[in-house]
């Protein structure tokens, strides 16, 4: 699974800095697949859908710290457990359960956004 952050975020920001993906966002900020990782080009997203990996895309929140989904590899490949949730001091970065990935598939997301 994919990592969400709760609406208990109280963007202290730790978390942003921790994610190899550069997943994470503060509320607000536009985010691109390219930002971060080796994505050029077109990229499918888990939707099946096609983005540009420079688009610059919508924020998913406004208020608070958000997880792209389609860059989130649980830190597999990279840390034995989400750094994200880590650090987080009120838990509020959770397994997504939208976005249900096994260890190999979170591993070939990995390898697409860093090769």
């Amino acid at each position: 699974m994919a990592i969400k952050i709760t609406d208990e975020c109280i963007n202290c920001g730790a978390c942003e800095p921790e994610c190899p993906n550069n997943a994470i966002y503060e509320g607000g900020v536009e985010w691109t697949l390219s930002e971060g990782t080796t994505v050029r080009g077109n990229f499918t997203l888990l939707n099946g859908s096609i983005i540009s990996a420079s688009e610059k895309n919508a924020p998913f929140s406004t208020d608070t710290y958000y997880i792209v989904a389609n860059k989130c590899t649980e830190c597999q490949g990279f840390h034995e457990e989400p750094q994200c949730a880590a650090v987080c001091p009120v838990d509020c970065c959770v397994p997504d359960e939208m976005y249900v990935e096994t260890v190999d598939e979170l591993m070939a997301k990995k390898e697409s956004l860093h090769s």
